[in-house]
């Protein structure tokens, strides 16, 4: 079968159903109990900012709602790295840099199809910010993404060329992590790419959904990046899943 093309969900359409195959390690640890953090896991914060929650620009609907609940899985884990989108005023995404075009609409870029968004996370703006609320002081690392104005980056691990690292990879193998769980914002974009990017780095990888909001572009958005998320081996767990 060949590969999902992760861009077919951009195109709102759900795509078709892969199967998932065996439950894998995530299954086998929540037989034996819960799951115990180590030092090879590492928890990754996507985007809970300010132009993401409810009042923003981009406001992903009950984004706010993750923030307790991603503040208290912090504190299970040594290694929390927490990711920013930092854009340039005058971004490629952005659909005010295209005569003519209304947000949510999609071009085709030299990367590939692009979904043109309102502005939102500009460098430097109060947007920008981490959401009111997150308390996660012993993060060991700030990722800033989407910093270059000609090409987006949803994923923590790679933008979306797909040619340009942000790093994260080789900071991580360095500190000897072998899973990565993912939350934040939004399930359907940044979360399900850095989820995707992590397994295609060699990591396992595990989204807690109920640490998630998406943005359900369609009404389809979000059903159809688990199924992709699941094609590429990314695991389906809740926060009450970890001890």
């Amino acid at each position: 079968m060949s590969e999902f093309d992760r861009r077919s969900f951009l195109k709102l359409a759900g795509g078709a159903a892969v199967s998932v195959g065996s439950a894998g390690w995530i299954a086998q640890a929540i037989a034996h109990g819960k799951i115990t953090p180590t030092a090879s896991d590492v928890f990754i914060v996507v985007d809970v900012q300010k132009c993401f929650i409810p009042g923003g620009s981009l406001a992903v609907e009950h984004g706010d709602e993750v923030v307790p609940l991603i503040n208290a899985i912090a504190r299970k884990f040594e290694y929390v790295v927490m990711t920013q989108d930092w854009h340039t005023a005058d971004h490629v995404s952005f659909a005010s840099q295209h005569e003519g075009k209304k947000p949510f609409e999609m071009i085709d870029l030299p990367y590939g199809k692009q979904v043109l968004w309102p502005d939102h996370c500009v460098q430097g703006t109060e947007g920008a910010d981490f959401a009111p609320g997150l308390d996660i002081p012993h993060a060991v690392l700030v990722i800033r993404k989407g910093y270059h104005r000609d090409v987006d980056s949803y994923s923590t691990f790679m933008e979306a060329d797909k040619k340009t690292p942000t790093g994260l990879t080789g900071y991580l193998k360095q500190r000897g992590v072998k899973r990565c769980y993912l939350a934040g914002l939004a399930t359907d974009f940044c979360v399900a790419w850095s989820a995707m990017d992590a397994r295609s780095a060699g990591f396992q990888a595990s989204v807690i959904e109920d640490a998630c909001r998406g943005i359900n572009l369609g009404g389809t958005g979000i059903e159809a990046a688990w199924k992709e998320m699941a094609a590429k081996g990314v695991k389906r767990i809740q926060s009450g899943d970890l001890a």
